[in-house]
């Protein structure tokens, strides 16, 4: 079995990473418990929002960036939750994915006119296991 992963992209918000990456910096995701917009995963530039003891770090997107002249580069972006949060969804795995519609203002997507969403899915027992490991 593949290692498991907390978290995964889809292709679309991939791309759009890639496009805000060129334009803001080194990018980064929290996912808080609020209401709203809130509960959607927020993008901000790398160090824009301070994590702590009480965030978890729930692992790294690999993104693809293909516009460079010289071919494809790749680049992370960590995934933070907030531990509260956390003790309801760390039996889930989560794909970060984008959306027509108006996400919320403190994430760089928000002029774009598209937002961030989380997709969810019980991990198997097998990824379950492997993350206990």
């Amino acid at each position: 079995m593949a290692e498991a992963t907390r978290v995964a992209v889809t292709d679309a918000a991939a791309e759009l990473l890639a496009r805000l990456r060129r334009r803001h910096g080194d990018l980064m995701f929290h996912q808080s418990g609020g209401c709203c917009d809130g509960s959607s995963p927020m993008c901000y530039p790398a160090g824009d929002f301070l994590t702590g003891d009480a965030d978890v770090h729930l692992g790294d997107l690999t993104v693809a960036d293909t516009s460079g002249a010289d071919g494809t580069a790749t680049f992370t972006v960590p995934v933070w939750m907030s531990r509260a949060q956390f003790t309801y969804w760390s039996h889930t795995h989560l794909t970060i994915d984008v959306v027509p519609g108006r996400g919320a203002g403190f994430s760089v997507e928000a002029p774009e006119g598209v937002r961030f969403l989380i997709r969810s899915r019980l991990f198997t027992d097998a990824e379950a296991e492997a993350l206990r490991g």
